[in-house]
């Protein structure tokens, strides 16, 4: 499985079976600090029932967010380049056959997924993900330091260090 494909099933909601689900998935990526941060997020999310994992997946990602989980809200908030940045990630998702699950074309569940499914990704993605990434990470740790997604934040983090634009600017 990619990378980027492991950590978007961390941003799913919980249900029964998904610690078992994501532990035999995590354990069969390659070694290395994706699969450690992963890992180490599991570990945390272990010590807390379904309905606590669900509990704090909602105040996490959903209705009021602790962090804006989109990548182009962080980088623009709500302005004409975030709305040029949707059209072009959503053009190059329904390329890829994403399904965004109702979420927006920006938001870091169908991101990551799209990131999994092509090796050319859009440039104004690359371009912007590690930096909309940072600024995930620095909100959540000043709103919630010991937040368990903050794992999932820097596996994401580790495998966009990995992204290149692609030769040509095509994308």
């Amino acid at each position: 499985m990619d990378e980027f494909e492991a950590i978007a099933l961390a941003l799913e909601y919980p249900g029964p079976g998904s610690p078992e689900t994501l532990r035999a998935t995590w354990e069969a990526l390659p070694g290395g600090p994706v699969r450690r941060h992963l890992l180490k997020f599991l570990g945390e999310m272990d010590k807390l029932s379904l309905s606590g994992w669900e509990e704090l997946h909602t105040r996490t990602l959903d209705l009021a967010p602790i962090f804006a989980p989109y990548v182009g809200y962080v980088i623009w908030g709500e302005n004409y380049q975030r709305g040029e940045f949707l059209a072009a990630v959503k053009v190059a998702q329904d390329e890829e056959g994403i399904d965004r699950r109702g979420e927006l074309a920006d938001h870091l569940e169908p991101v990551l997924r799209y990131l999994a499914a092509t090796d050319r990704p859009v440039v104004p993605l690359v371009e912007v993900f590690a930096q909309s990434l940072d600024k995930m990470k620095k909100t959540l740790k000043e709103t919630e330091a010991d937040n368990p997604y903050r794992h999932v934040l820097v596996a994401a983090s580790e495998a966009a260090e990995r992204l290149e634009v692609p030769v040509g600017g095509a994308g």
